[in-house]
């Protein structure tokens, strides 16, 4: 592999550098003195108010007389609760993520013809472009499997007959085939990656056109691409769960920013891909499970709540983990006393944990979750009504089902590419205005100086 790193000198990176921490003061202060919200947050933690949707609602809390009361959290699709959909497919013991995703793409349930020949498109339309395993994924391999997902999604582009058409029509073809496309994708960057930074061997199965996408998944990234039906079910719900999160989420408003320009649909996902990567947004996973690493290495007893509670007090206050004083996992931006996709995961996951032996792994999450509210109190003196979040328990799920760690976020994204697609065409369709916020220029009017006298 080329080393890029090498083809830049040191010496002219110092130097930009050293200029630039010359001239970019911006001190947090600022952001008060002119009364900007940064973050597009409002000072009582809200979020400013950007847009309207039908796509889905995230709710957790109330605004009574200026005061924001704690409420369970509730996330609707479509005006569906989340509980109600999960509720219902695990009554009718079925895989659910398809329907959901015409859900959110056309704004109903399906019947069962709607869903049957929903499904088939999926199916369809999995299979990738001749050569463009070997043109794109192969032959420029990457140790990021996210970075992957954007390069393949734009390299797209090239293989639609039809790319720049911003009709509904067209976007509905589009989400389709993207939907269809992004599990083959991430499987196949996966295999590349153990190919080429791993020295491992690869495996490259076909999608079989009778699995839901989920059994898919599971047939793609394992050697012998076998699994349970359990195992698949539990995919399925993750998902669900996983595929939509209102139009602030950093990723959803990304794809609706570059969507707003009236660009294409892939430049517009592969913004959104390169968004979720973030340790911030969709790689948060990723820390939770490295904390907990840490965290059973170096607890004695699980099951002790003082010695966990002390961990975690150590982790607050920058002891332990990565000294961000940060315990991954707790609290969300909108959601106080319940974020519903950690409650239906861990309901979910609970059993499965049990047959895979995860029950202590298991039972310490739970703990943590408990006893973190204790913890920031002691350390920063102050009740703090905080939940876990979904990142808290889908890094446990997919260890449970022998994912790979570098695949977590990438999964994410193939749940996610339904709410981006929902937006993309929310805002293409009703939108009609590219969206432009201001900035405050804080800097000073300097006069141009001969470079033999700089």
């Amino acid at each position: 592999m080329v080393d890029l790193m090498k083809d830049v000198s040191s010496e002219l990176i110092a130097n930009l550098c050293t200029s630039f921490d010359e001239n970019n003061l911006i001190q947090s202060k600022m952001f008060n003195k002119y009364s900007v919200k940064r973050g597009l947050r409002n000072a009582d933690g809200t979020g400013v108010l950007a847009g309207i949707t039908c796509v889905s609602n995230v709710h957790g809390y109330m605004v009574n007389e200026g005061e924001k009361e704690p409420i369970e959290g509730r996330l609707t699709y479509r005006g569906h609760n989340l509980y109600d959909l999960l509720n219902g497919f695990d009554a009718e013991d079925r895989f659910g993520f398809t329907e959901t995703a015409y859900l959110l793409l056309s704004g109903s349930l399906p019947n069962e013809e709607q869903l049957e020949l929903f499904t088939q498109g999926i199916s369809e339309a999995s299979s990738l472009p001749d050569g463009f395993t070997e043109d794109v994924i192969m032959r420029a391999p990457s140790r990021d499997l996210m970075n992957k997902l954007a390069m393949a999604t734009l390299a797209l582009y090239a293989y639609d007959s039809n790319p720049d058409d911003n009709s509904l029509q067209n976007l509905i073809r589009q989400a389709i085939e993207l939907i269809a496309k992004f599990p083959i994708i991430i499987s196949q960057a996966y295999q590349a990656k153990r190919r080429y930074y791993d020295n491992a061997s690869m495996f490259l199965h076909f999608p079989d056109p009778h699995y839901s996408p989920a059994e898919n998944i599971l047939n793609l990234i394992r050697p012998d691409g076998m699994f349970t039906r359990e195992e698949a079910m539990l995919l399925d719900r993750c998902l669900i769960i996983h595929a939509e999160h209102g139009g602030g989420n950093n990723s959803a408003f990304t794809a609706r920013v570059v969507s707003s320009s009236a660009t294409d649909t892939y430049s517009a996902i592969a913004a959104a891909v390169g968004s979720l990567k973030g340790p911030r947004h969709g790689g948060a996973n990723l820390r939770v499970c490295k904390q907990f690493e840490e965290m059973k290495a170096n607890i004695s007893d699980w099951e002790d709540q003082d010695e966990v509670l002390d961990y975690l007090c150590k982790i607050m206050r920058g002891e332990a983990g990565d000294g961000s004083g940060l315990i991954y996992g707790m609290g969300h931006a909108v959601y106080t006393l319940s974020d519903p996709r950690a409650v239906a995961l861990k309901n979910t996951a609970r059993p499965l944990a049990a047959v895979k032996g995860f029950e202590r792994e298991f039972n310490l999450i739970e703990l943590t979750e408990r006893l973190a509210p204790e913890a920031f109190y002691r350390v920063r003196g102050e009740r703090k009504i905080m939940c876990a979040n979904v990142d808290m328990y889908s890094g446990l799920v997919y260890q449970m089902l022998g994912i790979p760690e570098e695949m977590f976020t990438p999964l994410f994204a193939c749940a996610r590419i339904v709410g981006w697609m929902a937006h993309r065409i929310e805002e293409t369709v009703t939108g009609g205005k590219i969206i432009r916020p201001a900035y405050t220029p804080i800097i000073q009017r300097n006069s141009y100086l001969p470079i033999d006298q700089r």
